[in-house]
């Protein structure tokens, strides 16, 4: 009997969720009536949780004409998956929709996109990543430090002239990216250098950091703790030039502008334009665009520079308490690493940037920092760093675990998700 009116329960509750999900597909259909469907396909040998599937216009069915990436939701067999619409160039006009699958190795999986016609219509998702650029205001410079006011976040800053290093005028010293599994900032200033949040959960934390004393986030709380010591290196992927045998960072410049170009459930990013770097004899114009995805430890740099330069560099802090790794020489992507107990919290920290072979001049060092010397093509370069903290959810806690976590990075960005021909 018990296994009778358990049975009669299960199957009630089944027809119960069954009504939900039907009124919701109702009600998605209702309120975005247009649709197309896709296929997208998993090359590698492995599962890959949470990749980002990234639609550019080229990848909409050529009858699609309407298709309204500010208005549009995607299912998988019935259940909403997360999704962006996303403006990477900071024109004000959406020209990339994302969204979030898991994927069974070899798998193709089959999605459809249902949209409306015009207007914007945002769906809450839970937010996965986030970037913010907080100033004060309210107070003025004396002798270039910012005296009273409070911060205040702001989508874009023209970084004044007065600002310099601990100028206390910008929270925590520059813009800051995360996902739900780190997080990162770079010093807005004539430093320049990326630094590492290592985090113990999975919220979003920025909002919170600094904001009870300057520097507070050196000191370990219940989020995480800054983990990472820059000094004159080039920290955690930070972008220079390789001159006279030494990396130089983004370090003079005529002037700097900042964006948050993308703030989403499913990826967020900043844009920076470095007008006038003077490096090398030469005077440079360059944009930097940083990104993050849910779930996600790396980040993705790409750049974008003017004048022809030589080379262009990134790498990692150099500490003699660390192991330093070094990827393929051949194939598509490779990587530069570190590992050891190289946090601030004294701990074990692995530390990689992951760049294209193709791109690849020689790798070197100097005092501060292991480097890879880079060709940027046509103006143009990306690459990709990334911090591993043992504390973290989850979190790497021995070198072979971080060579294997290293290994499959490179396989994943040597086999991209393929976007199949649409299914009409």
């Amino acid at each position: 009997m018990r296994f009778r009116i358990g049975t009669l329960a299960a199957a009630l509750l089944a027809m119960i969720c069954a009504c939900g999900v039907n009124k919701g597909l109702k009600q998605i259909e209702s309120e975005y009536p247009l649709s197309f469907s896709l296929t997208v396909r998993n090359p590698a040998p492995f599962d890959r949780k949470d990749e980002i599937v990234s639609l550019s216009p080229a990848d909409i069915p050529g009858a699609v004409t309407l298709f309204n990436p500010d208005a549009a939701v995607v299912l998988r067999r019935g259940r909403e998956l997360a999704s962006q619409a996303v403006d990477e160039n900071g024109d004000g006009r959406t020209d990339r929709f994302l969204f979030l699958s898991d994927f069974d190795a070899g798998e193709a999986r089959a999605f459809v996109i249902r949209y409306a016609a015009d207007g914007v219509k945002r769906r809450p998702y839970p937010k996965r990543t986030q970037a913010e650029l907080s100033r004060k205001t309210g107070g003025r410079f004396v002798k270039r430090v910012y005296e009273g006011g409070t911060f205040e976040n702001v989508n874009f800053l023209a970084v004044p002239r007065e600002h310099t290093d601990h100028s206390w005028f910008i929270r925590y010293e520059g813009p800051g990216w995360e996902s739900d599994r780190v997080g990162y900032r770079f010093y807005l200033d004539w430093r320049n250098a990326i630094d590492m949040f290592g985090k113990k959960i999975p919220d979003m934390v920025l909002q919170d950091v600094g904001q009870d004393g300057f520097d507070s986030y050196h000191a370990m709380a219940g989020w995480g703790q800054d983990v990472l010591k820059v000094g004159e290196s080039l920290g955690l992927g930070t972008l220079g030039m390789w001159v006279d045998g030494k990396a130089e960072r983004v370090a003079v410049t005529d002037s700097v502008f900042c964006a948050i170009t993308s703030n989403g459930p499913v990826s967020s990013s900043i844009r920076t334009r470095y007008s006038g770097w003077k490096i090398g004899g030469k005077k440079l114009n360059l944009t930097s665009d940083l990104s993050i995805s849910a779930g996600e430890r790396l980040t993705k740099h790409s750049i974008n520079v003017d004048g022809h330069p030589p080379n262009l560099c990134t790498g990692i802090v150099r500490m003699d308490s660390t192991v330093v790794l070094n990827g393929p020489t051949e194939g598509g992507w490779s990587y530069l690493a570190t590992w050891g107990k190289q946090s601030l919290a004294g701990d074990s920290l692995g530390l990689a940037v992951f760049f294209r072979n193709g791109d690849r001049i020689e790798t070197a060092e100097d005092r501060h920092s292991h480097v890879v010397v880079l060709k940027p093509r046509d103006g143009e370069l990306t690459y990709y760093l990334a911090g591993c903290w043992e504390q973290e959810p989850g979190g790497i806690r021995t070198l072979g675990a971080f060579k294997a976590w290293l290994g499959r990075t490179v396989e994943r960005l040597d086999a991209p998700l393929q976007i199949a021909q649409p299914v009409e």
